[in-house]
């Protein structure tokens, strides 16, 4: 017969935990793979946000005061044309898929979370500190990106400094952690490997008195693969072609395109959410205007449409993690229109500001370098796919640069100030 943790008992008293499961062995396997899979997600947030050109300050920096933390900082390429769409495919797709792992970690070490008493020395202190770090900075991390994927965003503030500075502080504990633990998590899989289950005396992790086994620790674990192979069944094509994207049930741009025709390709938001007016977008009453070295140049869509245009096959790919696959704009090069301002945009291109009409939401105003301005594929586009944009895609014009995230393909742009930002 089962049996069960008496009423009284509570999680900070050994006899609360009675899984056979629980042990140092178990929960070191799981932590050399979270050692793995936290490391690949700490340097490719970090480089979604280098991808979002930080250090033009007048715009893109959101998170001010960063300070020693942007040491890592740099032009963000323009090639591969599909490389946000990869790091930042594969930070959110990983990301889903190490829940499980996560959740199984914190369930195995939680009886070492409710130990008494809290505090016996002051090393014992320090401990405890970098664990509270440990366990909460992951928590944060994972919960604010989940809802920034779910574009729910139910915290205070700018999901992009609270995820920045949530992720140092993670990074820094678990690196402490991983020193600490590494040597003897790995002796404990080569002892699992080798097929020696058997709990040992100081396994501080093990239950004092298991309940039967329901199941080995090896099935535990396949279990908890089976949870991260099942998340990222269900979300993985969001960010890549092929047949996942009709599974990927968990995402909200994943499953079929919405829509048919040229424009039936995946938004984020719509015309109507961020407040477009559709009588400031009509050919008649629009134009786009370029400011620069030389002065000011107003253009409406016909003169646009005179100017020399030329096609690229591009991605849009955005921080919650989805993307399109390629499609094919066309419009009018940004150094061509750095050119009509006063720059010689093939030899020394400027950074260019871009304002849209949108009135609602983050980055109504974006920055790009100039390297990105530089790039022939980089284009003020006014056609998709062989036809004129619609409303939801940025009509009368957006911009579409090669590897930018999806946010700083300005859509509904109204005016392009170039220079040095």
């Amino acid at each position: 017969m089962a049996r069960f943790p008496s009423p009284f008992s509570f999680p900070s008293s050994p006899a609360f935990w009675r899984s056979p499961v629980r042990g140092a062995r178990f929960t070191s396997v799981l932590g050399l793979v979270l050692l793995a899979g936290m490391t690949v997600l700490f340097v490719t947030g970090l480089l979604s946000y280098a991808a979002y050109n930080p250090d033009l300050h007048r715009v893109n920096d959101q998170t001010p005061g960063k300070g020693l933390l942007g040491f890592f900082l740099f032009a963000w390429p323009t090639d591969p044309h599909w490389l946000y769409r990869l790091t930042q495919g594969v930070h959110v797709t990983l990301g889903l898929a190490l829940v499980p792992v996560l959740l199984a970690k914190l369930w195995s070490v939680v009886p070492r979370l409710f130990a008494l008493p809290p505090v016996r020395s002051l090393a014992h202190a320090l401990e405890r500190v970098s664990l509270l770090l440990l366990v909460g900075g992951a928590l944060f991390e994972f919960v604010t990106g989940i809802l920034n994927v779910q574009l729910d965003y139910a915290f205070p503030g700018s999901f992009y400094p609270l995820h920045l500075y949530g992720a140092w502080v993670f990074f820094a504990a678990f690196l402490a952690h991983v020193a600490l633990k590494a040597p003897t998590a790995v002796r404990n899989v080569r002892a699992m490997r080798a097929g020696r289950e058997e709990q040992r005396e100081d396994d501080v992790l093990a239950a004092p008195r298991p309940d039967p086994p329901t199941v080995s620790r090896r099935g535990a674990l396949w279990l908890v693969g089976g949870g991260s192979a099942v998340l990222f069944g269900t979300s993985a094509g969001r960010s890549f072609d092929g047949p996942l994207r009709a599974t990927a049930v968990l995402s909200p741009h994943g499953g079929p395109e919405p829509g048919e025709g040229p424009n039936g390709f995946q938004i984020n938001k719509t015309a109507a959410y961020v407040g477009i007016d559709p009588r400031e977008t009509r050919p008649e009453a629009w134009r786009l205007v370029v400011t620069g070295r030389s002065g000011t140049v107003r253009l409406s869509l016909a003169e646009l449409r005179r100017l020399p245009l030329h096609s690229a096959a591009l991605p849009i790919a955005c921080v919650e993690g989805w993307s399109t696959s390629d499609q094919w704009w066309r419009g009018v090069r940004l150094r061509d229109l750095a050119a009509l301002v006063g720059y010689d945009a093939s030899d020394d291109p400027p950074d260019v500001l871009v304002d849209s009409l949108q009135r609602s939401g983050p980055f109504r105003r974006a920055a790009l370098r100039a390297n990105q301005v530089g790039d022939a594929r980089s284009l003020l586009a006014l056609d998709v796919n062989g036809e004129p944009l619609s409303a939801d895609h940025g009509r009368p014009a957006r911009v579409i640069v090669p590897a930018a995230p999806g946010v700083l393909n300005t859509k509904w742009v109204a005016r392009l100030e170039f220079g040095e930002l």
